[in-house]
Order: structure tokens, then C-alpha cells, then sequence
């Protein structure tokens, strides 16, 4: 379904409220359609804005559930619904892999949206494209198609959440060699049948799906991409829809592959130091934190919304038996989490 008015909903079905602009539209899309939930897909119309103005935050998507309420957050939603439907999760049985799955999936969320941003606003190819693209789906306007005036509007919009994000010209070496990185960790790994913790998709997997397709959509990181992760490319687009897939996580209950170590590589150098030096810089009351990762610079202002991540996290992994922390403290010790989750 591709369009649709505030309501109609056919019983027992959800109602996801998007933009294919958006990775964590898509993200929770593949998600529903592997775990076979039945739902329908709805690009955000002014009415839709309207109706789901009261959620906090008001950002897409927005997930319509069978009784007509609307909630947001994916990482929220995709719990919601493992409780709500126990057919084909997401999240592994193994309490000490399903913390990995959840600072992975963290690592998608809330970094690798930065390079994401970076190439979508920085050259005029890619803001021409994705302007085009995106405010044309996100257009409040009655017209069939976004304005031109609309679609420039949204192009400045964007770039003038650049710094925001940390999109900057200080920080646009590191976050393009945490891309290249990030293709490095998936590259020698992904095959028809492989996902982070086995032959069926986590939580995680969707999270770097979202935004993983997104950037082998756009202009410049689509040609880094096919350049450098050819079969990363392929593995992204058939994640789309997975609803076909049976698998198993890994055999051996802490089995974990060998691009899940990689990207706990690139939380423990970069992701976790980020949000410490975050949450340091937000308690003191800086204007700006900063700080060096693989001897490239990294300054923005601190994001209370990053503070409650590495609180969560952390929670996350205290509240996990002795047994658990045990089995997990070789891993994140070789590569370099252990210490930012047990300190603080």
C-alpha cells in the first residue's frame, strides 16, 4: 500500500508510516516482512503528519498498531512486537549474544547514520538527488509530487542539521574512513546465507540494513561501495525482503562470526570512546566535545540523547549474569568495549 487516509486500517494488520528516504523506515519494514507480520506500507501524507503530531519524538516511522495507536523508535517497536509475536525474532536466545546484537544494532543507529548524512549533503549530486527523492515523499504540500520550493526547502533543511550531526568538514576524514571500515567488517563475510549471529537476520542486521541501503542508493557512497564491498551491495538489497529465509542462529550458544568481531572493533575504537567523550562533554557543560580516533578528529556538540545510549548500554550489560559477562569479556576485551561498559 502506498498511500492511505488516517484510519483505514484492514483488522489486525499494523500500519507502517514512512519514507524510503528514511533508514529506519526501511530498517523496521524488512523486519515486519521477515517475521511475516502482517502490515501495510504508507509514505507520510499531511494527514498522517496531523494524526502522529503528539508522538515525541516526531520522527519517522511510525508504526499504526492493529487498535489505531501510533508509536515510534524502532529499537522500542522491535521489542514491542517480539512480545506481541513470537514467530521467527529477532533477537537472539543467548542472553550474552543478545547484548552484542544490541550495541550493534546501537552502532547502526546512531553512527553510521553520520557518514550516511555526510554524502547525502555534501556534494550537489547527492543533495539533487536525495532532495528530489526524499522531499518529495515527505511533502506536505496537496500537490501530487513536492513542490520545487518545497523540495529546495527540505535540501537546506537538511544541510543546516550538518553540524548537528557532526557532518563537517573537521570531522569528514574520520567518518569516511568509518565507512570504509565499516565495508571492510562486512566484506569478506556476507554471503546468501550469512547475517551477523548466524542464517536468519537479527535485530542488528536490520539496523545496518536501513542504513547500509540507503548508501548503496546515494551517488558517492553507492560507487564506494560497489568499489570497495561488491557483495556487501547484493547482501543489503536482498535483506529488503528476507521473508523467505529460515535459518538458525549459530551453532554453540556464543558463537560469534567473524564481521560481528570486526564491527565490535570499530564500537570499542570509535563508537563507545565517542559516546563516553559525549556524555563527559554533556555533564560538564561543554559547547563542544573532542577527540582523536585512528589519529583523525572528532568535534561536535554533545547530544543528550547519545548520554541516555551509553547509559542504556551499560545498564544493558551490568544487568547480564556473571556467567554471560564472563563468556563475553574475551571478545570485548580484544576489542576494546570492555572498558568503556564496565567503568562509568
Amino acid at each position: 500500500m502506498a498511500g492511505g487516509e488516517v484510519g483505514t486500517m484492514t483488522e489486525g494488520r499494523y500500519r507502517l508510516i514512512g519514507s524510503t528516504a528514511s533508514p529506519y523506515a526501511i530498517k523496521l519494514r524488512a523486519l515486519l516482512r521477515y517475521r511475516r507480520i502482517p502490515f501495510d506500507w504508507v509514505i507520510m501524507t499531511k494527514a498522517l503528519r496531523k494524526a502522529t503530531e503528539h508522538l515525541r519524538p516526531n520522527l519517522i516511522p511510525v508504526l499504526q498498531y492493529p487498535d489505531g495507536t501510533y508509536r515510534g523508535e524502532t529499537t522500542t517497536l522491535a521489542y514491542d512486537l517480539e512480545r506481541r509475536h513470537k514467530d521467527r525474532s529477532v533477537i537472539p536466545g543467548d542472553k550474552a549474544v543478545a547484548f552484542v546484537c544490541d550495541l550493534l544494532e546501537d552502532l547502526a543507529d546512531e553512527w553510521a547514520v553520520k557518514p550516511l548524512f555526510l554524502y547525502r549533503w555534501w556534494d550537489a549530486e547527492d543533495q539533487a538527488y536525495v532532495s528530489r527523492w526524499a522531499g518529495e515523499e515527505w511533502s506536505v504540500s496537496e500537490a501530487a509530487n513536492g513542490s520545487a520550493e518545497e523540495i529546495e526547502q527540505f535540501r537546506q533543511r537538511q544541510i543546516s542539521r550538518m553540524v548537528i550531526l557532526g557532518a563537517t568538514a573537521e570531522n569528514k576524514p574520520l567518518l569516511e574512513e568509518s565507512y570504509l571500515r565499516i565495508l571492510a567488517a562486512f566484506e569478506p563475510h556476507v554471503g546468501m546465507t550469512n547475517y551477523l549471529f548466524g542464517s536468519r537476520p537479527s535485530l542488528a542486521d536490520f539496523a545496518w540494513f536501513g542504513q547500509l541501503s540507503e548508501m548503496a542508493t546515494d551517488p558517492t557512497p553507492m560507487r564506494i561501495m560497489r568499489a570497495n564491498a561488491p557483495f556487501t551491495d547484493h547482501w543489503v538489497r536482498r535483506l529488503d525482503d528476507a521473508s523467505g529465509v529460515e535459518g538458525d542462529w549459530y551453532p554453540g550458544e556464543r558463537a560469534l562470526s567473524g564481521m560481528t568481531e570486526a564491527l565490535l572493533k570499530i564500537s570499542g575504537e570509535l563508537y563507545l570512546p565517542f559516546l563516553v567523550a559525549n556524555a563527559e562533554a554533556f555533564a560538564k557543560g561543554l559547547e563542544r566535545l573532542e577527540m582523536n580516533v585512528w589519529g583523525l578528529p572528532c568535534a561536535l556538540a554533545p547530544f543528550k540523547y547519545q548520554v541516555k545510549c551509553l547509559s542504556l548500554l551499560r545498564d544493558k550489560f551490568s544487568a547480564l549474569d556473571a556467567d554471560s559477562r564472563t563468556a563475553l569479556r574475551p571478545v570485548l576485551e580484544r576489542t576494546g568495549c570492555w572498558q568503556h561498559l564496565t567503568t562509568g
